[in-house]
């Protein structure tokens, strides 16, 4: 049998609830007391079990993360960044993986409770109005990542501002046929960051006297596959784009895909950018806007540990920086197809 806190209690002479104050550092211990139960603890090697633990804090010590496709690379990196801060302060995050409509409906439904988990991090879905009162129900402490609800604590990357760089960016190497392609928007799990860039597009190009013609923006569901086909339907009409900005680095590959599979060349026949810098950006020379994934998720964690602590929840909004990143697969387009 281990040692348990009896036996510290013991060897040190005090009682159990003594050490127990001392293992979760309250200040109603006086120190030569604190001292001699850390000694007794060194002494004795003891680890105080999870359980146990749990029990004197009143807290699950468990953590609620809802994340849209946990196996896309940007999902992943976020919730990494949420792990690592959970595992550093003992904590265990329940994951809660969505990759439909049924399924977010039944996550937000059936949120866990309180005596199950201490709060709730909620990455990349803007709760609905329905789901605002679900989450306001369950008493759970929360906090958004890449999502967006003017009630809730957030953490974002500013996603207009990366539109302009990226549409700044080609505009400065003299394109003037621009096209985005995003996301689609009516759908259940549409993500706020394709709209908002694409705001950040438009507003760069009309600045710069440039229209987006209608045609010149493109959609799609969230992959390669999908994103190829897109920029194929771009590439092959009358009047085709010099430049393509995606809403993210894995509809850039697509397009890249699409580029090869119809014997043209980034970037002397078409700039391509994307959106994340993942390790893929970096491999493909993709030019890129990065933002902290990893960062965001441990930012959102120390928030949510904040504000079960009883600390502030303002400023609501943490806006978390980004930049341009300039690789190989944008240059000035050729003077033909400037003027074409």
């Amino acid at each position: 049998m281990g040692v348990t806190i009896g036996d510290v209690a013991r060897r040190a002479g005090v009682g159990r609830g003594t050490v127990s104050r001392v293992l979760n550092d309250r200040a109603n211990v006086d120190p030569a007391t604190r001292e001699r139960v850390l000694a007794a603890i060194r002494e004795l090697d003891f680890v105080p079990s999870k359980t146990a633990r749990r029990l004197s804090l009143r807290r699950t010590q468990t953590i609620a993360v809802i994340i849209p496709f946990l196996s896309r690379p940007s999902a992943f990196e976020r919730f990494r960044g949420i792990e690592q801060a959970l595992a550093s302060v003992g904590y265990d995050p329940i994951v809660f993986n969505v990759e439909d409509a049924a399924r977010r409906e039944a996550v937000f439904r059936e949120l866990p409770r309180p005596e199950r988990v201490d709060g709730l991090i909620i990455v990349s879905l803007s709760p609905h109005q329905s789901e605002l009162e679900r989450i306001e129900r369950s008493g759970l402490p929360t906090v958004l990542v890449d999502a967006h609800h003017r009630s809730l604590p957030r953490v974002v990357g500013n996603d207009v501002l990366g539109g302009q760089l990226a549409c700044q960016h080609v505009i400065g190497l003299g394109h003037r046929r621009i096209a985005f392609l995003g996301d689609y928007s009516r759908t259940a799990l549409a993500f706020t960051s394709s709209r908002l860039r694409l705001a950040g597009v438009r507003g760069a190009a009309k600045r710069a006297g440039i229209r987006l013609a209608p045609g010149m923006v493109g959609a799609g569901e969230h992959s390669r596959r999908a994103a190829a086909d897109v920029a194929t339907r771009l590439l092959t009409s009358p009047n085709p784009p010099t430049a393509i900005l995606c809403a993210s680095d894995t509809q850039a590959a697509g397009v890249l895909e699409a580029v090869g599979k119809l014997g043209l060349s980034v970037p002397r026949d078409l700039s391509v950018t994307g959106y994340d810098d993942l390790e893929l950006a970096d491999h493909l020379g993709l030019t890129t806007i990065h933002q902290p994934l990893f960062e965001s998720g441990f930012r959102a964690v120390e928030r949510l540990l904040a504000l079960m602590d009883g600390g502030p929840a303002k400023p609501l909004r943490e806006v978390q920086d980004i930049r341009l990143v300039v690789r190989r697969s944008t240059a000035a387009p050729e003077r033909s197809m400037v003027t074409g």
